[in-house]
């Protein structure tokens, strides 16, 4: 007796409320080039804000506002990664990377595929896109983890990674 593998079941949608038609009618009548636009400005205002707080400064850099930081005293994994920013945008790369090496390291590589991405949705561009694979996104958060336990240990050679 051979069974049959019975048939998926599929189910009917759930009807939409008010608000959610209402939200689907507008997402369906914005123009492509609105998502990279608001993207663009998002990332020109964290661009703005590093500049205009000077996260440098001496009184930036002894009055943290990192949660982990004020309540345990450790470096967070995205800790100096403002300050990183600010470098990079100062073209100061090797003193980016000492804030934050895998922040540097992954900038480049976030930039491009936002541009292919934006590119790609407002003029309808056929870009190359960068191809990550799960391995090497799990390879990159590894590094990052071990980089965050590191620089918080408290003998040489890791308290030169210490911000």
């Amino acid at each position: 007796m051979s069974s049959v593998p019975s048939p998926p079941v599929v189910y009917a949608p759930a009807p939409q409320g008010r608000f959610a038609s209402w939200a689907t009618r507008i997402v369906e009548r914005t123009p492509r080039w609105v998502a990279p636009l608001f993207g663009t400005g998002t990332i020109g205002a964290a661009a703005s804000y590093t500049l205009l707080v000077q996260p440098t400064t001496l009184f930036a850099s002894t009055h943290s506002t990192c949660i982990m930081r004020i309540l345990t005293g450790f470096d967070c994994p995205g800790c100096g990664g403002t300050r990183s920013a600010w470098y990079l945008l100062h073209g100061d790369i090797a003193e980016a990377a000492r804030h934050h090496a895998p922040f540097v390291f992954i900038v480049p590589f976030l930039l491009y595929m936002y541009v292919v991405w934006a590119l790609n949705t407002a003029f309808g561009l056929r870009l190359p896109q960068l191809q990550l694979s799960t391995k090497s996104i799990m390879i990159f958060m590894a590094v990052w983890g071990v980089f965050s336990v590191l620089r918080n240990l408290p003998w040489a050679p890791f308290t030169a990674l210490y911000i």
